[in-house]
């Protein structure tokens, strides 16, 4: 079954990145689903899948500096890095699309996790 699933590493704590807002965006930047992950940096549920996941462009942003500010980091004003914003295409909804993010206040990397 076809799905979008995410994951957040802190790396400037070495944790996971519980609480993280995000946001999943479709066609045209229409929001899809606002989410937040767990304790394991993880969402409870796939972002989107089955039916209502077919090809086409998807933009996961992610909330980094309220995240950070949160979990009491000082950042500068303003953030180096506010949000992220990770631009995902889909040829075969049929497949698992994860996408991890590892994150620090300065940093970020993703790629395409199973």
């Amino acid at each position: 079954m076809g799905q979008l699933t995410t994951h957040v590493l802190d790396i400037a704590r070495g944790i996971p990145a519980a609480g993280m807002a995000g946001r999943l965006l479709g066609g045209q930047g229409r929001c899809v689903v606002d989410f937040m992950t767990n304790l394991q940096g993880r969402c409870e549920r796939p972002l989107i899948e089955a039916g209502d996941f077919v090809a086409g462009a998807y933009t996961l942003v992610f909330f980094t500096a309220a995240y950070f500010r949160d979990a009491g980091v000082h950042l500068d004003d303003p953030p180096f890095l506010d949000e992220i914003r990770i631009a995902v295409g889909v040829a075969d909804p049929a497949r698992h699309y994860h996408v991890p993010l590892l994150v620090s206040p300065w940093s970020f990397s993703t790629y395409r996790g199973s």
